[in-house]
């Protein structure tokens, strides 16, 4: 999860990053001391603590083109004038931390931005284009159920159809992320689909069954509690 803290106060920033990583310590952090250092950087976040009251560019300012760059940014602003509360919920916020901000309070705020962010992150329509034999297809990646790789060709067993193409399965997995998960050096499979789950295999919508290594069933299992937990729908 990438995550910005934006304010011209030291001191803010600091504490807002300290608390950030005892709560989640694989997130990625980055402080800016300004709203036109944060929009100078080109890197997208998943989750934006923004002061209001900044010297230079302010907090709503800031928030108004970012929210051009980027739809989906979980926002929650920093204050300490319970006023400016209303002129930020207008920007599509999240929520709202008035100064000074207590640990508790942070923590309920912070872990409900968490789970939005990955529901968000989830909802993000993905496309998957592909060249067949004899043309170039686009496949909504929610209708794939898994994908198998056969020598050099992949079959994606979408719920309407098989599809054979040239494509690597490791290229894929990379393209699709999100709900999908490598269970089997052989399969690509859509944690949306799942509707049970053993030691062994996996089976999806429709009762297809593909493997899954023993080896990676805890990674397997953390991995889709991870997804449930931010906004998957589970069809077990």
């Amino acid at each position: 999860m990438d995550i910005a803290v934006v304010d011209d106060e030291k001191v803010i920033r600091e504490y807002i990053r300290e608390m950030i990583e005892n709560e989640k310590p694989d997130c990625d952090v980055v402080c800016f001391s300004s709203g036109e250092e944060f929009l100078a950087a080109t890197k997208p976040f998943d989750i934006i603590f923004l002061d209001i009251q900044m010297d230079g560019m302010n907090g709503i300012e800031a928030a108004k083109e970012a929210r051009e760059k980027s739809a989906d940014t979980v926002l929650i602003f920093i204050t300490g004038i319970k006023e400016y509360v209303f002129e930020a919920l207008d920007l599509y916020a999240f929520h709202y931390l008035l100064k000074p901000v207590t640990e508790q309070k942070f923590t309920e705020v912070f872990g409900q931005a968490l789970k939005e962010a990955g529901l968000r992150k989830i909802r993000q329509k993905k496309q998957l284009f592909i060249n067949t034999r004899n043309k170039g297809i686009t496949i909504d990646a929610d209708n794939i159920l898994y994908i198998e790789s056969i020598s050099r060709k992949v079959e994606i067993h979408t719920t309407q159809e098989i599809i054979e193409a040239y494509a690597a399965l490791g290229e894929l997995e990379t393209q699709l992320g999100g709900t999908f998960y490598r269970c089997h050096r052989g399969y690509l499979v859509n944690m949306a689909h799942i509707t049970e789950y053993k030691s062994d295999c996996i089976t999806l919508t429709g009762g297809e069954t593909v493997y899954l290594t023993k080896k990676k069933y805890g990674e397997f299992v953390n991995a889709y509690m991870w997804y449930l937990q931010n906004g998957g729908a589970s069809c077990v």
